[in-house]
């Protein structure tokens, strides 16, 4: 105990604190839910069940390791719970999950969208939900397997900062996690890189330790989105015009869920309808004509980013305008911004024209490793 405060910033002792740990079944929850139960915790482990069986089957896949919350991921889950001995609970969440993030997961896609179904998915069921359930339980915190720091200032406020290994960094997706459920929140694994993760795993003897992480979204078998969104949407797939942006048509397409702006591949638009035979590139949807608008790479450069749907970890007094970094895909570096928001609302310019921003997309804004928030991409110009 440091000043008064267990290592989870609580003062009470770590035998007379409840940890709820989000077990997924992966390695990282599995490690997380061990060492606070090795440090002393009194530790409970708690699986929503997610993911919607139906779904899967109408795509001709069925829910393997390599997703998260189902079938055998739970039963590791509770393996690891029981072989540590600490309680494990599994709670059926299916139908609060194809509401809040397979619907809205289709929905978007016939808005000419492109989503991130994981950002919905920790904004709604695994925060939201979760955090009643620890709640209910008694918890003094909610502890998670994300990569991503949790600090507290000085004056006791609790700020979100990415992960020390920034190849992890998981703050992308957690940009929605409002700053009363920060309070509640609790990331170990913040300050390790992977490695150290496996390196414990190993030495808990942990059955997820050699455990590969998941790679596509767990609703989506083999990466396959269009047919999920068909079987959820039957109108989704509708024919429809490939328009340049000089006015021409150019191609048939399928339906606009298979395109996404920036594409350049599979366009099936044939040779000679660009000067030199340049390639064209998909610049925006039209859900309301049904139209998917090809030109030149130039016509993607975007400097301006409206956002909705705000989410803020900023104190009133730090409202205004900010320089700051943002990012508007996961897996790239920040880039250099500034920020002006209103109220729900905000507005962000880059220092450079970026390509390829497409509406339903997240921007996360930062103030050097410190998460401010961000929004949904609503308009590009």
């Amino acid at each position: 105990m440091k000043n008064g405060l267990n290592s989870l910033g609580i003062s009470k002792p770590p035998q007379d604190t409840r940890v709820v740990v989000a077990m997924s079944g992966g390695v990282d929850s599995s490690v997380t839910a061990a060492l606070l139960h090795e440090q002393g915790y009194d530790v409970v482990g708690v699986t929503l069940q997610l993911y919607d069986h139906g779904a899967a089957t109408a795509a001709g896949g069925v829910v393997k390791s390599k997703t998260c919350c189902a079938g055998q991921d739970i039963y590791d889950a509770g393996q690891v719970a029981a072989k540590r001995g600490f309680p494990h609970y599994v709670l059926n969440y299916e139908s609060n999950f194809r509401e809040s993030v397979i619907d809205d997961f289709a929905d978007s896609y016939l808005r000419g969208e492109t989503p991130i179904p994981c950002v919905r998915c920790n904004q709604t069921v695994k925060f939201r939900d979760l955090m009643k359930v620890a709640h209910d339980l008694g918890a003094d915190c909610l502890a998670t397997g994300h990569y991503i720091k949790r600090e507290v200032t000085p004056e006791g406020r609790a700020e979100l900062h990415r992960a020390l290994d920034q190849g992890k960094d998981q703050s992308y997706f957690l940009f929605a996690t409002t700053q009363d459920q920060l309070e509640f929140l609790r990331f170990p694994l913040g300050g390790w890189s992977k490695d150290i993760t496996r390196e414990h795993a190993q030495r808990l003897g942990l059955l997820t330790a050699d455990k590969p992480d998941s790679q596509d979204i767990c609703f989506v078998p083999h990466g396959d989105y269009a047919k999920v969104v068909k079987k959820i949407r039957p109108q989704a797939e509708k024919p429809g015009d490939i328009v340049h942006t000089d006015g021409r048509v150019v191609g048939r397409h399928e339906g606009i869920i298979h395109y996404t702006i920036g594409q350049r591949k599979g366009l099936g638009i044939g040779g000679g309808v660009s000067e030199n035979n340049d390639p064209l590139y998909v610049l925006a949807l039209d859900p309301q004509a049904n139209r998917v608008i090809v030109g030149p790479k130039e016509a993607l450069a975007r400097t301006t980013l409206v956002l909705k749907d705000c989410n803020w970890l900023l104190e009133d007094k730090e409202a205004g305008e900010h320089k700051i970094t943002v990012k508007f895909r996961s897996v790239m570096a920040p880039v250099p911004a500034k920020l002006s928001i209103s109220g729900d609302t905000a507005e962000i310019t880059l220092d450079q024209p970026h390509y390829g921003i497409s509406p339903g997309q997240a921007a996360v804004c930062y103030e050097g490793d410190r998460v401010l928030g961000g929004g949904w991409i609503t308009l590009t110009r």
